[in-house]
């Protein structure tokens, strides 16, 4: 009787731990729409392209930067 006892605790303690996976891995739940919600609204945003114009302006003012903080540090 007592491995029965112990057979069923253990039978227990698994559907307890599966029921806690399921629900944190999203299944079965409203949050794993909102996450596929969030997730396509991701996608349809564009990327940003920079003109090689805008590009080369922003590496310099970004060089002009680092070479303003090393003559500072120096």
């Amino acid at each position: 009787m007592a491995i029965e006892s112990i057979l069923a605790q253990i039978d227990s303690e698994i559907a307890r731990l599966t029921q806690a996976r399921s629900l944190l891995a999203g299944s079965g739940s409203s949050t794993a729409t909102q996450r596929k919600t969030r997730k396509s609204s991701a996608k349809a945003r564009k990327t940003r392209v920079l003109s090689p114009e805008a590009r080369k302006r922003i590496a310099d003012a970004q060089r002009k930067r680092w070479a303003a903080q090393k003559a500072k540090n120096k």
